[in-house]
C-alpha cells in the first residue's frame, strides 16, 4: 500500500496521532497503542472537530483518557462527512502546534521516523524506499525505523514491564477435530463439560482447551506488564486464540505477534516489540525458538490437553482428556510462574536501588533463579553421558554445586539405578536420593520440590 491508497482520514489520523502523542503535553504513547485506532472504522471528525484544542488536551488526566477520548470520537463519525472537516483538524493541530513548540523545534528538519506505506508518519511527505523494521501486526503497512524504535523504548515511562506469551502448550493447547481419538471424541459433544474453558471452533475444524488458572493468570499479569502474545502459528489462528484467551479485548488488543511477523525464520525475536529488552519476560515451552534471548526466557512445563499433542512430541503416555482429567489450578505451571513474575516484578521496581534504565530483568531472573536450589550439594550417579552436560548446568544455573566426588557437604545424589555405589552412600548416610526428574521439576517450576516425590527406589 501505497500513500495515495490510503484513505485521506486515515493518513489525517496517523498525523495527528503522531503528532499528539510526541508534544509537550503528553507522556509517550506506547506505539501498539497510538496505532491501534486506525483499525478502527475511519469517517469523519464532527465530534474531533470542536473538540482538538488545547484546553481539551492540556487538561487530559493521562494518555489512556487521550486514546479513549480518540476512540470515541471514531466510533461517533459518519461515512458521508466531506473534507472540509478534515482540513479543519489540521489548521487546528498547526494551531496547537505553534503555540506549544519552541522556535528551534519549528526550524528542525523532520527526521522520517517511520513511514505509513510510502508517507511519513510525522510529516506526510512521500518517501522513497523502506527502512527499519515492520509492526504489521500493529497495522498493515506501519514501518518504523531504528531510532524512533531506540526512542520509544527509552520513554516508556509507566511501571509496567513486558511480557511475551506463547500460545500452543503455554497458554492452552489445540488439535484438529480429525485428530481425536476415540477416547476423547465424547469431547465434541460435551465441549461446556470442563467450565467454559473447551472451545469448539467448526471454520477452523479445531478444538482449544484452555490450560487451567489461565484468566486468573492473564488478569493478575494485566496489573504488571504491558502483554503480547508471541506464536509461530498464522495470524487467522493467532487472532482467533486471542479472542477465547481475551474475549474483551482488555489485555492484548493489537498486540498479536504471528509466525508472518517476524523478521527471521522459524525464529522469534524482540526486535519488533516496542519494548527494551532489559524490560522483557518471555514465557514459552520452546527454548530454540529464542536463541537471541534465553536470559529472558522462562520454560514452559508443556500442556498435553489432547492425544495429538503427546504424539506430537513422541511421548508415550495418556494426554489429560483421555485420563478425563487436568491440572490443578492450585500446583499446575501458569499459578506457579505467577509468583515468579510477582517476584521479578516487585525487585525491579520497588528492591533494586540503581537509576532505572541500568536495571535488568534478565539480571533479576538469573538471581530469582539461583535461589532455586541455593544450599544444595548435587553428586551424579548413572546418568546417560548425552544428558549429564545439560543436567548439570540446569542445576548449577539452579544454584546448586555439582561434584564430581562425594564428601561430607552432598546433599542429594541424583540417579536413575539405586544400586550404585554412590546411591548406597546416600541411603547410607541419610542424604537424598532422587530422580534425574526432581532438577526438571524444580525447573519448571522455579521452586525446589518435594524430595519424597522424586524418590529413588531399589528394583527388585
Amino acid at each position: 500500500m501505497v500513500a495515495d491508497q490510503i484513505p485521506n482520514s486515515v493518513q489525517t489520523l496517523i498525523l495527528l496521532a503522531w503528532n499528539l502523542a510526541n508534544s509537550s503535553l503528553f507522556c509517550i504513547l506506547p506505539m501498539a497503542e497510538l496505532i491501534n485506532f486506525t483499525h478502527s472504522p475511519i469517517s469523519d471528525f464532527h465530534e474531533m472537530q470542536s473538540s482538538v484544542t488545547a484546553d481539551s488536551l492540556a487538561y487530559s488526566s493521562s494518555i489512556d483518557d487521550f486514546i479513549a477520548y480518540l476512540d470515541d470520537a471514531l466510533a461517533a463519525t459518519s461515512p458521508d462527512e466531506n473534507q472540509d472537516e478534515l482540513e479543519s483538524v489540521r489548521i487546528k493541530r498547526r494551531k496547537f502546534e505553534s503555540d506549544e513548540e519552541t522556535e528551534e523545534s519549528t526550524s528542525e528538519v523532520c527526521t522520517h521516523p517511520g513511514s505509513f506505506g510510502d508517507m511519513c508518519i510525522r510529516c506526510g511527505q512521500k518517501l522513497d524506499g523502506e527502512s527499519g523494521v515492520t509492526f504489521a501486526y500493529i497495522h498493515k503497512g506501519l514501518r518504523l525505523h531504528h531510532e524512533e524504535i531506540s526512542r520509544l523504548r527509552n520513554t516508556d515511562a509507566n511501571k509496567k514491564l513486558y511480557l511475551m506469551l506463547d500460545l500452543d502448550h503455554t497458554l492452552l493447547n489445540s488439535t484438529h477435530l480429525a485428530h481425536l481419538n476415540t477416547q476423547e471424541l465424547h469431547l465434541i459433544s460435551q465441549p461446556d463439560s470442563l467450565g467454559g474453558s473447551l472451545f469448539k471452533l467448526d471454520k477452523m475444524h479445531m478444538m482449544t482447551k484452555l490450560r487451567p488458572f489461565v484468566r486468573t493468570f492473564l488478569r493478575e499479569a494485566s496489573e504488571m506488564f504491558d502483554m503480547y502474545i508471541y506464536t509461530m502459528g498464522d495470524r487467522p489462528y493467532a487472532l482467533e486464540m486471542a479472542k477465547l484467551l481475551d474475549p474483551q479485548g482488555k489485555y492484548f488488543n493489537a498486540k498479536v505477534i504471528s509466525q508472518d511477523d517476524g523478521t527471521q525464520k522459524h525464529q522469534k525475536g524482540l526486535d519488533i516489540v516496542l519494548g527494551q529488552e532489559s524490560a522483557v519476560v518471555i514465557l514459552d515451552d520452546t527454548e530454540q525458538a529464542w536463541v537471541k534471548h534465553k536470559d529472558n526466557l522462562i520454560l514452559m512445563e508443556r500442556y498435553h490437553f489432547f492425544g495429538s499433542s503427546c504424539r506430537q512430541f513422541g511421548l508415550n503416555c495418556k494426554s489429560l482428556a483421555e485420563l478425563k482429567s487436568d491440572e490443578d489450578e492450585a500446583e499446575g505451571a501458569l499459578n506457579k510462574i505467577l509468583k515468579v513474575l510477582k517476584q521479578v516484578h516487585y525487585k525491579f521496581f520497588d528492591e533494586l536501588k540503581e537509576d532505572i534504565a541500568e536495571r535488568d530483568v534478565r539480571q533479576i531472573l538469573k538471581s530469582v533463579r539461583r535461589e532455586v536450589l541455593g544450599g544444595c550439594v548435587i553428586v551424579f550417579s548413572r546418568i546417560c553421558h548425552g544428558a549429564l552436560p545439560s543436567l548439570r548446568k540446569m542445576a548449577e544455573q539452579l544454584g546448586a554445586t555439582c561434584l564430581m566426588e562425594l564428601d561430607s557437604s552432598v546433599t542429594h545424589v541424583v540417579a536413575t539405578d539405586a544400586g550404585t555405589e554412590k546411591a548406597r552412600w546416600a541411603v547410607k548416610e541419610k542424604r537424598f536420593l532422587v530422580h534425574p526428574q526432581w532438577i526438571v521439576a524444580a525447573n519448571y517450576f522455579w521452586e525446589k520440590q518435594p524430595e519424597e516425590n522424586f524418590v529413588l527406589k531399589k528394583m527388585q
